[in-house]
């Protein structure tokens, strides 16, 4: 389909349908394969990879190479955001997938340190590496593929989509390792139970990688194309443009809320749990993977509230939330027990984190044009996750010794971040973006009819 001459999305429910499932079944992939490695972190790795004869100390390098995986995925960023804008959407991201898949493969087959010593740290690191590469340029080009190809008027949704994929990949991660952890004894579990978590990532990845070559282009980068305006160096342009360059600033400071929410819930509670609290590993694991499963069903609904709410509105909104349960959230965790625990997860994971992840994507994608979207998008959620969401479960451990086990300097972060968080989002001045038509730079149309993106 052609409007003045330009290609426009194939709004036919089966093509995209395609594109959704393209979209949902690439992040959930990576991110299963991301935080498998997490998971792993905060129950085996420190005595599989890091026998240092103190649990503390092993779950603090186990969680250090937990952070390198943040550190590569600026890299991944800016390397597949350039080409994602130079080349495509669809190709870039066959290539992340492929990634991916590989070095969580190569981790399920990794022999330990006590097998062949200092080297199993060593590679263990360099593969963390190429799963943060990969990531790095996953997210932006699987919502890209969605709001790309999507209605007008159903921005907000479509953008939701690849966002599912968050929570479904921490629920299989999870899942996957509570299910191994309760039908295997504890040494069978250590010796080879994780690993099958790792290995049944290469046939995830053949199926993702499937699916997603069976969808088109998307319509936004065929007009760039067809107009003959990629930049060059997306990156330069990026930079030079002060509109650009004041949203990449905003955008990575109203990220700095979400990624310390997710990895404290997602990825620290697990561990928290399990070593301080002293509560059981598999009831742990099964109450966070409830929660994702409760995420990943509220975060469209959380979309269709941005198309009427606009993004921006939404985000801060959920932002707030977040502030507001830190508190309440670790005195539940700490005063009944497991059952206190899975209902303060349920909570800031599972209904509270979705409220603003959900929106997350469209609000990020309507920050910058398209020839330098992929890179832009990129660029603040992957630098942002460095300091962000890579080191929060470092810092939390760190703060919970600096309190003697207390969390309220924890706390007292966490809601930090949340401030700063909404702060950034209300600077933030998105234009109406029909996203599939590649431009950013429309007027906006009447209130009762604006887009999800629009200022509100």
């Amino acid at each position: 389909m052609q409007r003045n001459g330009f290609p426009m999305p194939d709004t036919s429910r089966r093509p995209l349908r395609t594109v959704v499932l393209s979209s949902l079944l690439g992040t959930t992939v990576e991110w299963y394969d991301f935080f498998l490695y997490s998971t792993a972190a905060g129950l085996v790795f420190g005595d599989l990879f890091f026998p240092t004869g103190n649990d503390t100390v092993g779950t603090i390098l186990s969680f250090a190479t937990f952070a390198v995986g943040f550190l590569a995925r600026p890299i991944g960023g800016l390397l597949f955001g350039h080409i994602g804008d130079r080349i495509g959407r669809r190709r870039t991201l066959a290539v992340t997938m492929s990634v991916m898949g590989g070095s969580t493969t190569l981790i399920g087959l990794l022999p330990t340190y006590q097998q062949i010593g200092i080297w199993a740290p060593v590679l263990l690191l360099i593969l963390r590496v190429a799963q943060g590469v990969a990531l790095g340029g996953e997210w932006a080009g699987a919502v890209l593929l969605s709001v790309e190809h999507g209605p007008r008027g159903r921005e907000g949704r479509y953008g939701s989509y690849p966002q599912i994929g968050l929570a479904l990949g921490l629920a299989l991660g999870t899942g996957v390792f509570a299910l191994l952890s309760n039908v295997l004894s504890d040494d069978a579990f250590l010796s080879y139970g994780w690993r099958v978590a790792f290995l049944v990532s290469l046939l995830l990845v053949v199926l993702g990688i499937t699916v997603r070559l069976k969808v088109d282009e998307t319509p936004a980068f065929r007009q760039i194309e067809q107009r003959q305006s990629a930049s060059r160096v997306p990156l330069a342009r990026l930079l030079r443009a002060p509109e650009t360059r004041r949203h990449t600033v905003l955008g990575m400071l109203a990220r700095w809320g979400e990624g310390a929410a997710f990895n404290t819930w997602g990825v620290f509670a697990i561990s928290y749990a399990t070593s301080t609290l002293d509560l059981p590993r598999t009831p742990v694991l099964l109450a966070v993977t409830f929660a994702a499963l409760l995420m990943a069903v509220l975060i469209p609904l959380s979309g269709s509230l941005v198309d009427r709410q606009g993004a921006r509105r939404m985000y801060m909104v959920g932002m707030t939330l977040f502030g507001l349960s830190v508190f309440p959230a670790f005195w539940l965790f700490h005063s009944t027990g497991i059952w206190g625990f899975a209902a303060a997860i349920a909570l800031t994971l599972g209904v509270v984190h979705a409220s603003f992840y959900g929106a997350q994507g469209t609000l990020f994608a309507s920050l910058f044009p398209a020839e330098v979207r992929y890179t832009g998008m990129s660029v603040v959620y992957q630098l942002s996750g460095v300091y962000a969401s890579g080191i929060t479960p470092l810092l939390m451990t760190t703060f919970l010794a600096l309190g003697h086990g207390a969390p309220w300097i924890a706390c007292g972060y966490l809601a930090a971040t949340a401030v700063v968080s909404v702060w950034a989002a209300s600077r933030i001045r998105p234009s109406d973006v029909y996203f599939a038509s590649g431009t950013a730079d429309r007027p906006a149309r009447p209130t009762a009819t604006r887009s999800a993106v629009a200022v509100k």
